[in-house]
């Protein structure tokens, strides 16, 4: 079977209580993010830091990015809605998902280094 890689863009709930429950739910999405990772099905994963607080003790965090490899755009979904971080309401229903292929060579051709946003991610 064929599979593809997909990039996903998580971005937090911004509300008040998003940040915690980020934190209550997080070791139970870091054990099966190991798994994925471990089975070949995430590539690559972390969280984005607000860029103001990179350099201090507690950073802010305000979403997630990773790399999935799946047979398809709906499979990739079911990845990330079965997650902990989705079905608790830690990341933002405007999560999407977009065959890296089809993005990096959209990238190329519509480069705008006016546009281009530098986040740290962690």
């Amino acid at each position: 079977m064929s599979t593809g890689l997909f990039f996903v863009y998580a971005p937090d709930y911004t509300d008040e209580g998003a940040f915690q429950r980020r934190l209550d739910v997080r070791p139970k999405h870091l054990e099966k993010a190991k798994e994925l990772i471990a089975a070949g099905t995430i590539k690559v994963g972390g969280a984005f830091v607000d860029p103001v607080t990179v350099s201090s003790e507690t950073k802010k965090l305000t979403g997630s990015g990773l790399i999935v490899q799946a047979a398809s755009l709906e499979d990739a979904k079911k990845i990330i809605e079965s997650d902990v971080y989705w079905t608790s309401g830690v990341v933002s229903i405007s999560a999407f998902l977009s065959p890296t292929v089809c993005m990096i060579t959209k990238w190329l051709e519509q480069w705008d280094k006016e546009k281009t946003v530098i986040v740290p991610y962690l």
